[in-house]
């Protein structure tokens, strides 16, 4: 082993979609988009910063995250 050391990385990960979303755009898809975008804008998105995080994938109404905490032992 050479005198570094060793880096070790913790991660959670986060797999998030909305309840009810296909019922939600059937009923109004431009309202639905628009709260979307929103609630990411405004909730999501300053959170998954707070905690030094990223969204690695999109799907519609979902998204999965990671956050990472680095470590050198």
């Amino acid at each position: 082993m050479t005198s570094e050391g060793v880096e070790r990385r913790l991660a959670a990960v986060l797999a998030a979609d909305v309840a009810g979303y296909s019922l939600l755009m059937g009923a109004d898809e431009v309202g639905t988009l628009a709260a979307l975008k929103a609630h990411r804008r405004e909730i999501a998105d300053p959170t998954i910063a707070a905690h030094r995080g990223r969204i690695f994938k999109t799907t519609g109404d979902g998204m999965l995250v990671e956050s990472r905490a680095s470590s050198k032992q």
